[in-house]
């Protein structure tokens, strides 16, 4: 009887019977729950848009998706620990600058984003909203840019870290429109919101979701968009070209996810495909809408490109302004 069971155990190992009830090889990923790095605090707007992918990105790998904020370095930090990454279950809720002009900023930087870390999906993107503190002087953008010059550097701004899009938007408008105001940063754009609001800086570059709650309700004035035209999230809003302060000024700010360069092919592929159909599903879209993005939702190459033409412009600001990280 012994030797009969071992013959027939060996005849349906052979024949893969036995094998099959182990999964392939790559097909049971992610096999454990899977961590979404922000480089920004709770309540920013990365920070949103990776809780509104979270649950429904959970549900289609099967694994919790654990949102996790390592706030600082402009982002960088979350952004290092995922292009560190070796457990094959962190991916990162990114910006621009993270991605594209991270070690240009500053060369002693952990890590590169052309080499270290792999497109999987853009998100959104948005054009950012030039905004006031309420009392700042001006009843109109002319007036208020008139109110800058004069007073120089005695003016500041806000911005999310050194490098951010924000800061540098701001560094390349100062060159346009001859105003230059000093630059403080913040760990997150909440934080610059409320500094605003405080009186302690007198002007910030901020998403549109967060700017455009704030103006309604009185407590900031939005001044203008960096858009080339008039932008279908901020209608009432003209773009900076428009009112004659800048010519061809084009910036937005854009959020994605990316992951470890080591991650398999096979895993970026997949998560590409998921992630890309969540973010345009009709559900998601809205609430990435009402959150101030113009939802795009693309594939690894959509964002790969995007990420090439970003580091070019972004780039030669950098060289021009001579800004480095601090």
């Amino acid at each position: 009887m012994r030797r009969t069971l071992l013959a027939l155990s060996l005849t349906l190992l052979a024949s893969g019977v036995i094998a099959q009830t182990a999964p392939a090889a790559g097909a049971a990923w992610p096999t454990k729950p899977v961590r979404l790095l922000v480089g920004f605090p709770a309540g920013s707007s990365p920070d949103l848009t990776a809780r509104t992918l979270a649950e429904p990105l959970s549900k289609a790998l099967g694994q919790p998706v654990i949102v996790e904020n390592r706030a600082g370095a402009s982002g960088n930090i979350a952004a290092d620990l995922v292009a560190k990454a070796t457990d094959e279950h962190t991916l990162g809720l990114l910006i621009n600058g993270n991605m594209t002009i991270a070690k240009l900023l500053n060369p002693a930087l952990p890590y590169d984003p052309l080499k270290d870390l792999a497109p999987v999906s853009l998100i959104g993107t948005a054009p950012l909203v030039l905004t006031a503190a309420a009392e700042v002087p001006g009843a109109n953008a002319r007036e208020f840019f008139a109110a800058a010059r004069s007073n120089g550097n005695k003016w500041s701004y806000g911005s999310p870290g050194v490098g951010t899009v924000s800061h540098i938007g701001m560094e390349l408008l100062k060159g346009n429109s001859g105003i230059d105001p000093v630059h403080v940063p913040y760990p997150g754009n909440p934080q610059v919101v409320n500094a605003m609001i405080g009186g302690q800086i007198q002007l910030a570059l901020l998403p549109p979701g967060l700017a455009l709650p704030q103006v309604k309700a009185g407590k900031l004035k939005a001044i203008g968009i960096t858009s080339s035209g008039r932008s279908s999230l901020v209608p009432d809003v003209a773009s900076l070209d428009e009112l004659g302060v800048t010519r061809s000024f084009r910036l937005e700010v854009w959020n994605g996810v990316a992951a470890p360069a080591t991650l398999p092919a096979a895993h970026i592929a997949k998560l590409s495909a998921l992630v890309s159909e969540i973010a345009r599903s009709p559900e998601v879209r809205q609430k990435l809408t009402q959150q101030g993005w113009d939802v795009a939702g693309t594939t690894a190459e959509g964002l790969a490109q995007r990420i090439k033409s970003d580091a070019t412009q972004l780039g030669g600001v950098i060289t021009s302004r001579g800004i480095k990280a601090e």
